[in-house]
């Protein structure tokens, strides 16, 4: 695979670091694919992140929610006791990482049958949903009233 370095775009552009930083992680995408997920849209504005993480329990696995980023981490403890003929089950340490879109927010979190799922929202705060502007103070209602029947 190859890999380009964008850092020469970086020293000409301004307010593009995201933009930059999303196109180099999808670069790397393909580096790490542990342990396997899911991504699903269950509605206009519901997602849900499905991790499978057999072997492991909810007391090793952490999920932080931070701006435009949910991380979960999981570490199992080394048990040196067991012995063990055939490994298949991974139970390796782990950090994956999920870039959320603008104002997309972790809501829930479940743990069954060796899934993980991450439940995700997307809230637009009412100041930046569209709105009708009045025109020489007429209703906002209004302005709707007449497109419809200039359009008929």
């Amino acid at each position: 695979m190859r890999t380009y370095d964008l850092s020469p775009l970086w020293r000409s552009t301004i307010g593009f670091d995201r933009l930059f930083d999303l196109a180099e992680m999808a670069q790397r995408a393909g580096e790490d694919n542990y342990p396997p997920y899911n991504i699903e849209r269950l509605s206009e504005d519901r997602y849900q992140i499905s991790l499978a993480i057999a072997g492991f329990a909810p007391s090793d696995i952490a999920i932080t929610a931070e701006q435009n980023v949910v991380t979960i981490e999981g570490s199992k403890p080394d048990n040196a006791e067991r012995n063990f003929i055939h490994r298949g089950i991974s139970t390796r340490s782990f950090k994956r990482r999920f870039d959320l879109a603008d104002y997309v927010q972790v809501k829930s979190a479940s743990f069954e049958n060796g899934l993980l799922r991450i439940d995700l929202v997307r809230e637009i705060p009412e100041a930046m949903k569209p709105r009708r502007i009045a025109i020489n103070g007429a209703p906002a209602d209004n302005v709707q009233k007449l497109e419809s029947k200039a359009a008929a």
